[in-house]
């Protein structure tokens, strides 16, 4: 994105194009995201390059963006606003609220995550105000402001008339996706939330954009809430309510095991990451001990040392890899190559491990599995 932050890198790109749609957006400062550069400097950029070659610009930017917002989020987007505003005519900006799509990613997977809790509802700032809005309704606005139905210079927030609590739409999700009411709600107190949005914000520098993060938790306190822009006069319909949107929403049991899987997929990553470190580190703190093993079958001592601590390495560099977003696809095949290896060379090396009244090769299966299905669900779009 630095890249795209001077008007020149814009120049090839604009060619041949009458209209941009900018959805270009990240929730919070990380090792891959630079608020600033994405929702200021990059904007501002295009709006000068869009002018030169007299391209219209239509940015979708969030309700509650100004440039003196609370957050960096919507205050950076703000500022991006208001470049747009400044440096051209042929413009649009359209602030929606938490969109919502048959499709789930970031805030909207959060609320199915949620959503998919077994017998009790755990919440945290449950009175939050929300208002949403179908991403269909955000597309039929980007389009007739393609078509010139809508005048240059035209700005709208593109929520639904009606204000729900984070309470209520948690609990019409759960209706929506075929889950039972839950039984009982456990509401988060605020040092409980101050301490997971922490950790969330630590597991950014390793690559993952937790939805749980401090920016995130912030807005939703604040509330996501606008004043309806009434675009009947202009031909579109207003906005559906929460209900409405899910109602015209197909589901089924892809989408109910889609929540059920963000919900458990941190746990299964934690699960491979830590079995690795273990089991690595158990093998460099009991290497004597681990080499008799190799020991009682002929191996030489300081083979089997040299053995056992070359894979006790492996181990930990797996697990270290699973701590990482880049790097994790990597360590859930090097997870599934590095067992199978394990498994054959046992069988010819020390077979009698297979009757071991432990298990430790019937384990190694499960893991297998485990990577497997970590490394399904490691896709976010």
């Amino acid at each position: 994105m630095r890249m795209l932050c001077g008007e020149d890198s814009w120049d090839a790109i604009l060619d041949e194009f009458s209209t941009v749609v900018n959805c270009s957006g990240a929730l919070q400062d990380g090792p891959d995201d630079d608020l600033e550069a994405i929702h200021h400097h990059a904007v501002t950029a295009l709006a000068k390059a869009c002018k030169a070659k007299d391209v219209a610009l239509i940015q979708i930017s969030a309700v509650g963006a100004t440039t003196d917002a609370s957050t960096h989020f919507l205050a950076s987007k703000g500022r991006g606003d208001a470049s747009i505003r400044a440096l051209m005519g042929k413009w649009h900006i359209f602030r929606p609220g938490l969109v919502l799509a048959s499709n789930a990613y970031g805030g909207t997977t959060l609320l199915r995550m949620l959503a998919a809790f077994l017998g009790f509802q755990p919440l945290a700032t449950p009175n939050a105000k929300i208002q949403t809005v179908a991403l269909d309704h955000v597309a039929d606005a980007v389009a007739a402001a393609i078509k010139g139905e809508l005048p240059y210079g035209f700005e709208a927030d593109l929520v639904e008339s009606e204000t729900h609590t984070l309470r209520e739409i948690i609990a019409q999700i759960r209706n929506w996706l075929g889950f039972r009411p839950a039984r009982f709600e456990f509401v988060v107190p605020a040092f409980g939330v101050a301490v997971v949005s922490k950790l969330a914000d630590a597991l950014s520098r390793f690559g993952w954009r937790s939805p749980m993060r401090s920016t995130s938790v912030k807005v939703l306190s604040e509330g996501v809430c606008g004043t309806p822009t009434d675009l009947s006069k202009f031909g579109l319909s207003p906005p559906r309510s929460l209900k409405q949107t899910l109602s015209n929403f197909p589901v089924g049991a892809q989408d109910r095991l889609f929540a059920r899987m963000a919900l458990l997929f941190p746990i299964i990553l934690f699960c491979l990451s830590l079995f690795w470190l273990t089991s690595g580190i158990i093998g460099v703190v009991r290497l004597k001990e681990a080499a008799k093993v190799l020991q009682s079958v002929g191996w030489s001592a300081g083979l089997a040392m040299t053995s056992v601590l070359f894979w006790a390495v492996v181990d930990i560099a797996v697990g270290v890899a699973f701590a990482f977003r880049k790097s994790a696809k990597m360590a859930c095949w090097a997870a599934v190559g590095v067992s199978v290896f394990y498994l054959f060379a046992s069988t010819f090396t020390v077979p009698s491990l297979w009757a071991d009244p432990l298990g430790p090769l019937v384990k190694v299966v499960p893991a297998i599995v485990l990577a497997l299905v970590a490394r399904a669900t490691l896709d976010t779009r």
